[in-house]
């Protein structure tokens, strides 16, 4: 039987050559519009499930974000309500 997937930490940024969430996805999902609107909380678990290589930064409203692109990170923006803001996506 083969060892389930393992997540891989963050930092460092693992990249693989890839620039776009579609690269990254290992077979797993990449992106989850469905969650926006959604509890962080309840998005984090989600995602996590969904792909078990990556790690789920939840970003308060007004926070400064580093942009480089990572394979194995998942930004989580949210509204001051801690609802999801936008499409979360491998990156």
């Amino acid at each position: 039987m083969a060892s389930p997937p393992q997540r891989i930490p963050y930092p460092p940024c693992i990249s693989q050559g890839c620039q776009d969430h579609k690269c990254c996805g290992g077979g797993y999902k990449s992106q989850w519009p469905e969650l926006v609107g959604k509890d962080g909380i309840y998005a984090k678990q989600v995602i996590e499930k969904d792909n078990p290589i990556v790690n789920v930064l939840l970003i308060p409203f007004g926070s400064a974000v580093i942009f480089d692109f990572c394979c194995n990170r998942v930004h989580v923006f949210l509204d001051q309500n801690f609802n999801v803001l936008k499409t979360p996506r491998i990156g």
